[in-house]
């Protein structure tokens, strides 16, 4: 996951890109980059880390013009140099800046064609450059030196007879317009939201809607499955459905963790899903574990938080804060390596003795991926002086690798992969363990939107929407992402310079 923002407007827009990058902080805490124009030139601050740390004063006096797009990146298949951080560039057809979240399963198909046919040289081994240099090559084939929204649209149907997977994308065409696309699954987040100024109409594309509302921006729609929005140069929206077969099949795992609680995502509420969540846990484990005598319910902060409350109403029993988090720590299902993950748990959380002393505490989490955080959540909790220590995920078992943009690791690495639920409360320590039904799962986020009849659970249940995914892609992206795969990326990155702000000619 990554979080992507794109904004026409009547003035500068260094600063409200760099604020919704800051409200999109949560979808990746690995890169940040902004690129902007001001219709000749383009003006680029890109680099590794979080948004406050990459953008400092005399970057943002640099980043001038009233078009641009932003980035937050989560590495997925390895992207862990500066150069790899996005936006992408190049400068031919016109000058294009890409920022892409999701995930190419052929993207080792395309970069092939793209030197052996398109004749075009890739600097990375990120995706993302790689869909933007197959969009240029299909503008340069319809391109004239009028641009028109038909050319646009026509490469975006290039695009998408090409490229398969996942992605939502934005892009900037200098002193063309910004442009927004989105895959035929629609697998991952993106929405259009405008407002009106004294200057005029503002138009803003996001991953999700919170980045919209905390700049002013209102709502208007998602971009649909095989949708393009091109805002020309006088701010006027174009709008095509650039693919006719679509099936609508977003990624249920956005409403389990990735996404903001405040945020809509395909009309559905984030927050009133996770409630929903809550509410079917409740009623399983009153099937199930009428002989568990629970004590108080404690969420992990803080996805958890909203199921965890609901839960306990449910259940008629306590709710309670159990444990204190540092905010200055990031995401542990986020970061890079196996030991920097288990480095972090015990400084981002911190337990209240008097909360769990003789207890039966039931600890809720949203969800289970690798056990190294639970395992050691559960043990705090019996530092804590907790009788029994029970633990409820509010999804179901995550079984297999997400090859749309998620970096889920190998299949491996999951705890649940292969194993049933006693073993993995065994690994982790708990006195008992109960899982969501994938079932229940779906029936919260469908109620959001009955329009939207499948989603994407590709990790709990193996099925891949894009039905391109064979054995020996898997086997691929495991050697790539295992955790011994991402230590070696790491210490080589460490040698790499910093980026500076870069502008360029159009």
């Amino acid at each position: 996951m990554c979080g992507i923002i794109g904004i026409y407007a009547k003035g500068p827009v260094n600063q409200a890109i760099y604020n919704g990058l800051t409200v999109l902080q949560h979808r990746g805490q690995d890169a940040a980059g902004i690129m902007t124009s001001d219709g000749r030139r383009v003006y680029l601050r890109k680099d590794n880390g979080l948004v406050r740390d990459v953008f400092q004063q005399r970057h943002m006096e640099q980043l001038k013009g009233a078009i641009g797009i932003g980035h937050v990146r989560y590495p997925t298949a390895g992207c862990d140099s500066p150069a790899e951080a996005q936006p992408f560039y190049v400068n031919s057809p016109f000058g294009l800046a890409l920022a892409h979240n999701g995930n190419l399963t052929n993207a080792d198909q395309l970069a092939g064609e793209l030197f052996r046919e398109d004749l075009r040289h890739l600097n990375t081994e990120s995706d993302s450059e790689i869909l933007l240099n197959v969009l240029a090559h299909e503008l340069h084939a319809v391109s004239r030196v009028d641009l028109s929204p038909d050319d646009i649209f026509r490469a975006v149907m290039g695009v998408h007879r090409r490229a398969r997977g996942a992605y939502a994308v934005v892009v900037m065409i200098v002193g063309v317009g910004l442009l927004a696309f989105r895959d035929p699954h629609g697998i991952r987040p993106i929405i259009y939201g405008r407002r009106d100024t004294d200057r005029g109409q503002e138009h803003m594309i996001a991953s999700e809607s919170v980045a919209l509302d905390v700049l002013g921006f209102k709502a208007v729609r998602d971009i649909g499955p095989g949708e393009a929005l091109f805002i020309d140069m006088d701010g006027q929206p174009h709008w095509r459905q650039c693919v006719q077969q679509t099936e609508h099949t977003p990624c249920i795992f956005e409403y389990v963790y990735l996404a903001r609680p405040d945020s809509m995502i395909d009309g559905i509420a984030v927050h009133k899903t996770r409630l929903r969540m809550g509410e079917k846990l409740a009623a399983k484990i009153k099937r199930e574990w009428r002989d568990v005598d629970i004590d108080v319910v404690i969420p992990i902060p803080d996805t958890s938080r909203t199921a965890g409350l609901q839960m306990a109403y449910e259940l008629d029993i306590k709710y309670r804060e159990g444990f204190i988090k540092n905010r200055y720590i990031g995401r542990t299902f986020i970061m890079p390596g196996q030991a920097q993950r288990e480095s972090s748990v015990r400084q981002k959380l911190n337990a209240i003795d008097l909360e769990f002393r003789g207890k039966n505490v039931l600890l809720v989490d949203d969800s289970i991926v690798r056990g190294t955080t639970s395992a050691q959540i559960v043990q705090m909790a019996r530092e804590a002086g907790a009788r029994r220590v029970y633990f409820a995920s509010a999804a179901p078992p995550v079984r297999y690798p997400n090859v749309y943009g998620i970096d889920m690791p190998a299949a491996k690495e999951l705890v649940a992969s292969g194993r049933s639920e006693e073993e993995v409360a065994r690994i982790i320590g708990a006195d008992r363990l109960i899982y969501q039904d994938l079932s229940d799962l779906i029936d919260a986020a469908h109620e959001g939107n009955p329009r939207i009849t499948r989603f994407d659970a590709s990790c709990f249940d193996g099925v891949y929407v894009t039905g391109d995914i064979s054995a020996d892609y898997l086997a691929r992206i495991e050697r790539r992402r295992n955790d011994v795969a991402k230590s070696g990326r790491q210490s080589a990155s460490i040698e790499q310079q910093t980026a500076e702000v870069l502008s360029f000619p159009r």
